[in-house]
């Protein structure tokens, strides 16, 4: 994600409409359904085409993708209970921090719908996740940075929310992909989804640790960071990079092998086949809920011969 380019639009765009729903939006006589994410970036772009599509199959519900204003567990939960107030019947939630907002987004759940997605909170009263399993992708990091450096190395990570579960099952995966290996992941430092931060988190991590062989960005727009900061003091090349997700730079850097890999989700899936899951849900259909309450959307690894192809199918979904 280049953040602060279309994310920057993306911000804009969900700060008019993030705190209260206007009383024009609900003015059709139409059950409204809300995804909401933890925060303003280009990753939500995918998404944002998957809300649409939904839309369009489903012409009876007001269908809408929300900004928080910061990525904050306050804030998330004032904009859902705003979109609780104006009465919405689901919302679909990648938690900020779901370790601290059980009990908040307990009380949305027993006010409206409550799914999960991206971040997952399997200790609240959410009906299901749908999104991939952060532990595999993870595990997929580790095959990537294991085909990279066969004789071992040093890395460092790089992550938005730290207390997210989606941040610690990443890690936790690529930590177990790693073990019994000569290569480890001795520190990540997060950012709060602050893209300035992220990028002096790299810097700073050059300066204290002059022997790390390799970096690995957990969040889509970390690998950007990771990629311009490396550019910036000529070792762009010389230090293994990991990445997630499918920001236009992170691909670039995959294609010019200035990048080892990037393990890819699936946003545009979360959330077209969220939202009509939702959809049937309120409705009344309760088939489309596992047993289990998961729903996992499988992440690939992107190499370099793999990058035109993918682009073209990112394309080909968003409808260009």
């Amino acid at each position: 994600m280049t953040y602060l380019t279309r994310g920057a639009a993306a911000l804009a765009a969900g700060l008019m409409l993030s705190s209260v729903l206007t009383t024009a939006a609900f003015a059709a006589d139409k059950p409204t359904l809300a995804f909401v994410v933890n925060g303003a970036s280009d990753f939500w772009k995918a998404a944002e085409a998957g809300v649409k599509k939904a839309q369009a199959e489903l012409p009876d519900f007001n269908m809408e993708l929300k900004y928080p204003e910061q990525s904050s567990v306050a804030i998330q939960q004032r904009l859902m209970e705003d979109l609780v107030t104006a009465g919405v019947k689901g919302i679909m939630v990648s938690a900020v921090d779901p370790k601290t907002s059980t009990d908040g987004l307990n009380k949305i759940g027993s006010q409206t719908a409550l799914f999960t997605t991206d971040s997952d909170a399997p200790n609240t009263n959410r009906v299901a996740y749908i999104g991939s399993s952060n532990i595999d992708a993870g595990k997929q990091a580790a095959e990537i940075a294991k085909k990279a450096m066969p004789d071992g190395g040093k890395c460092i990570g790089f992550v938005g929310l730290l207390g997210a579960d989606n941040a610690k099952e990443r890690i936790q995966g690529m930590k177990d992909g790693l073990a019994g290996t000569k290569i480890e992941l001795t520190d990540v430092r997060g950012d709060d989804i602050d893209q300035t931060r992220a990028k002096k988190n790299v810097e700073d991590a050059l300066v204290a640790s002059p022997d790390v062989t390799c970096m690995v960005g957990f969040y889509s727009y970390n690998t950007p960071r990771i990629y311009e900061a490396l550019r910036e003091a000529g070792k762009l090349g010389q230090i293994t990079v990991v990445g997630f997700d499918d920001d236009p730079i992170t691909l670039g850097g995959v294609k010019e092998g200035t990048i080892a890999g990037t393990v890819v989700q699936q946003p545009y899936i979360w959330a077209y086949q969220g939202m009509k899951l939702m959809a049937a849900y309120v409705n009344g259909d309760k088939s489309g809920v596992p047993d289990n309450k998961l729903i996992i959307v499988p992440t690939k690894v992107i190499g370099k011969d793999d990058v035109d192809a993918y682009a073209a199918n990112l394309k080909a979904m968003a409808g260009n």
